[in-house]
């Protein structure tokens, strides 16, 4: 990215600081200066070294704390392990979920951090919030205050998780409605579909969108074709990145990429099809300022479905299960 554009990527960073520093509902984003002074310090740290090891991990904690809040709300839910002897069924098997959704042990590990010097305190469900701004920070997007104070739930739903989770395939229609379902507009959708600047999609994912669609450049048709056969069942799990530009870097480039019909998910280019979004994603793409201000200003309304607060839930000891006594 050129130095003109980093400069107006951040320009507007210091205003949405200060807006987002306020408290959203019941959340706030001072909730643990007194009792956990160094929360912060601690999760990205973490997720800093996370993203040495494996650069692609920041894409999969983003998707991580979405995938999270669609069902029930931010509440950790998705962390929860199956436990066969009390019949307890979590999501991490849903079809969305199961052999897709990564960056569990990387929240075992901040949690294992976090206990460390503030035990007791901090919710599992607050710490995938905050990996997901620091993924986004660290990989060159934007930062945000993230409103804090949520607590983790002692329930999940595989039912949810497999309604509510948008697919690949979805038209926009579907994705409108079902953002609108969980209190999130078409900017909205529009401004976190850009997190696909980053991370990678399975062949199963994209097969149909490749083979089959006609909005799309049979150049990068033909490109994509190389990893991923036609038949069902071969290649399923090949990877292709879902920025073909700049795969590793969280800028705008995604909705360039829409505007050449270079979309890799049937999902992503139908927000530049002709439809309601297309203006939208022509000015993100001339403004990498107004993409970062409205994606985390999204991330931030995102965040905020129907946290647990107060009396309810819990501070899992361990994110992967409910706290026995």
């Amino acid at each position: 990215m050129a130095a003109s554009s980093r400069s107006s990527w951040h320009c507007c960073l210091v205003a949405f600081f200060l807006l987002s520093s306020a408290a959203h509902g019941q959340l706030s984003t001072s909730f643990y200066a007194a009792s956990c002074p160094t929360l912060q310090l601690v999760v990205r740290a973490t997720v800093l070294r996370a993203l040495l090891a494996e650069r692609r991990m920041g894409a999969s904690l983003i998707r991580l704390f979405f995938h999270d809040c669609f069902v029930q709300g931010c509440d950790a839910s998705i962390l929860l392990d199956d436990v066969p002897a009390t019949n307890f069924v979590g999501e991490k098997t849903a079809f969305p979920n199961v052999n897709s959704v990564r960056g569990y042990d990387v929240i075992d590990q901040i949690k294992r951090n976090v206990e460390l010097v503030c035990p007791g305190v901090v919710s599992c469900a607050d710490i995938t919030a905050l990996a997901a701004r620091d993924s986004t920070a660290l990989l060159g997007g934007p930062s945000w205050a993230v409103p804090l104070g949520r607590r983790d739930s002692t329930t999940a739903s595989l039912s949810i998780a497999n309604t509510d989770l948008p697919g690949p395939a979805s038209d926009l229609a579907t994705l409108i409605t079902g953002f609108g379902n969980k209190g999130l507009s078409p900017r909205d959708l529009t401004a976190l579909s850009g997190a696909h600047t980053i991370g990678f999609s399975q062949c199963a994912n994209f097969r149909d969108r490749i083979y089959n669609d006609t909005n799309i450049d049979p150049a990068f048709a033909a490109l994509r074709r190389g990893g991923c056969p036609a038949a069902a069942g071969t290649g399923d799990s090949n990877l292709a990145p879902l920025d073909v530009q700049t795969q590793n870097a969280f800028d705008n480039a995604y909705y360039s990429n829409l505007l050449a019909r270079r979309g890799l998910l049937h999902s992503d280019q139908v927000l530049f099809n002709g439809g309601s979004q297309d203006a939208l994603v022509q000015q993100y793409s001339a403004s990498p300022a107004l993409f970062a201000a409205d994606f985390a200003a999204a991330m931030i309304k995102m965040g905020n479905i129907s946290p647990l607060t107060g009396a309810a839930g819990q501070i899992r000891r361990n994110c992967r299960a409910v706290n026995s006594g």
